[in-house]
């Protein structure tokens, strides 16, 4: 199987003109996060054969690394694919909440593991020493931070979100997680799960996009970021059977974003053209 996943090539099967560029793998941007919630290793298999190419790093969701079955062979899979693995923030929590963090660090090092999610998204961490946990940590492997809180009933300020980002950036995280959870409904969202636009709009004017990850899972959170960024957005909690269609609405090839790189011209002929049918029906 290892041989067989070095060989795989990253498909494009057809030539099709109007198709958005997408950086290659390793990716600075355009990053997508799989969330991970215990599949297993054929399933693992399956999954790098057939969405690895679009995989770029994968988390093993809240704590289930903590009881998910051969762990070190998935490791290992995700890794001969190209994928780079990491623990949710939830078990570095899980550990820092029983004053383990020196030991959470060996477990990263006993899974060899080059990327590390910090959060406090289930428990308060004081922000400056959150902040030192970071520069500390990304000392010896690349870290990413979580901001936002997992209870819906905990509110931020807009200035402290990007306050908070900011310090994180600049202790070392290489991209900030803007929160939204596995259901989409906290954090950059509103509880029915559509954007907070206010929120997303006064963030974005003090932090590059490109240093944001936003957690997307449901479809019509990540339409409405690629329609704002572009093919080259940052998105993660992608469950693993949402891989393929995700990479399509980048790239345009689905009806939410199909217009999206069309030349305008194009778009007005397709519209009128079908004015014109309407008019003929009636």
């Amino acid at each position: 199987f290892f041989e067989y996943i070095t060989r795989l090539k990253p498909p494009m099967n057809f030539k099709l003109s109007h198709i958005p560029k997408r950086s290659k793998k390793p990716r600075k941007q355009g990053v997508t996060m799989m969330m991970d919630k215990g599949l297993s290793i054929r399933q693992t298999e399956d999954f790098i054969e057939s969405a690895g190419h679009l995989t770029d790093v994968v988390k093993f969701g809240f704590g289930t690394s903590y009881v998910t079955q051969n762990l070190p062979q998935k490791i290992k899979l995700y890794k001969a694919a190209g994928i780079r693995p990491y623990f949710g923030g939830t078990l570095f929590e899980a550990f820092y909440a029983r004053g383990k963090f020196e030991d959470y660090i060996k477990v990263l090092n006993e899974y060899d593991l080059d990327l590390a999610e910090i959060s406090d998204g289930s428990i308060i961490i004081p922000h400056d020493e959150k902040c030192e946990l970071i520069q500390k940590m990304s000392k010896d492997r690349t870290v990413m931070s979580e901001v936002g809180s997992k209870d819906s009933g905990i509110l931020i300020s807009p200035a402290k979100w990007i306050r908070m980002m900011q310090s994180e950036l600049e202790a070392g995280s290489w991209k900030v997680i803007a929160e939204g959870r596995e259901s989409g409904n906290v954090g950059v969202f509103r509880p029915n799960g559509t954007a907070h636009t206010l929120l997303i709009n006064r963030i974005i004017s003090k932090i590059a996009p490109e240093d944001i990850l936003w957690e997307a899972p449901q479809k019509n959170q990540q339409v409405w970021f690629i329609k704002l960024f572009g093919a080259e957005v940052n998105l993660g909690n992608i469950a693993p059977h949402d891989m393929i269609p995700l990479e399509c609405l980048r790239l345009g090839l689905r009806g939410d974003t199909f217009f999206e790189y069309l030349p305008k011209k194009v778009e007005e002929r397709l519209k009128q053209v079908n004015n014109e049918d309407v008019e003929d029906e009636s």
